[in-house]
């Protein structure tokens, strides 16, 4: 099914009616898994002409995706990626690690942006930055799609790095299901128990009674509120 492709439309809005120059899209990757952290990119390109197929990662088959984030790579102004951990989204809950991921990513690169464009509905970058949400921006902004392939493939290949080098991980077949509740990650689950790669505050652990011992408990009841919409429909 084709795809519009992405415009510099919001772009070039931000910087007539704000004055903006250096605009970074941001997206984040690995919001639903089950472990493994959550990862931001922060992307600029300014307004020349994206390499052809540009999209939502999601919209992209593994291969085209992987050859399109080394040119991606090469094409940007600049980017950066930020990580926040299993352990800090279970500190923190999603929204506060997805804040944390993305101002790493933001701060890492080599020119403070003016202004970003930010994934989805929700801003959960907030002050002092200028923020546009744009609801599938992946799809229709260039900067925003860019950062959607480059950190969808980072994530991936890091979770495929944990499956390689980690027998305790093999089991779990992160490098197909990055870390996501694929049937093969369920059964292990079932089976052998969460590692430390896992996300341990998070709802699946209520159906593994067996398990059920080792889920953390989040001090926030406000925090677990926010993300419970992002770990419901994963029944065993």
């Amino acid at each position: 099914m084709p795809y519009e492709p992405p415009t510099h439309t919001v772009e070039r809005s931000l910087r007539a009616t704000t004055g903006a120059r250096i605009i970074a899209g941001v997206d984040e990757v690995g919001r639903g898994a089950w472990a493994g952290p959550v990862t931001v990119c922060a992307a600029v390109t300014g307004l020349r002409r994206p390499p052809a197929g540009l999209t939502d990662s999601k919209l992209i088959g593994p291969k085209r995706r992987a050859e399109l984030a080394q040119e991606l790579e090469k094409w940007v102004t600049s980017h950066a990626l930020g990580h926040a951990s299993p352990e800090e989204i279970d500190e923190l809950g999603m929204t506060a690690a997805l804040r944390l991921a993305a101002v790493r990513a933001l701060d890492a690169l080599p020119v403070r942006p003016d202004a970003v464009i930010l994934d989805g509905k929700h801003d959960y970058l907030g002050r002092p930055w200028q923020v546009r949400t744009v609801i599938k921006g992946d799809q229709s902004c260039v900067a925003v799609a860019a950062a959607s392939v480059i950190a969808k493939v980072r994530r991936d290949a890091m979770m495929a790095e944990l499956e390689s080098q980690s027998a305790e991980c093999a089991v779990f077949g992160f490098g197909d299901n990055a870390g996501y509740p694929s049937p093969v990650h369920k059964a292990a689950l079932r089976e052998w128990g969460p590692t430390p790669h896992h996300r341990l505050s998070w709802s699946y652990l209520d159906a593994l009674p067996q398990w059920r011992h080792l889920k953390k408990v989040r001090v926030s009841a406000e925090a677990a509120a926010l993300e419970s919409g992002g770990q419901l429909g994963f029944d065993f």
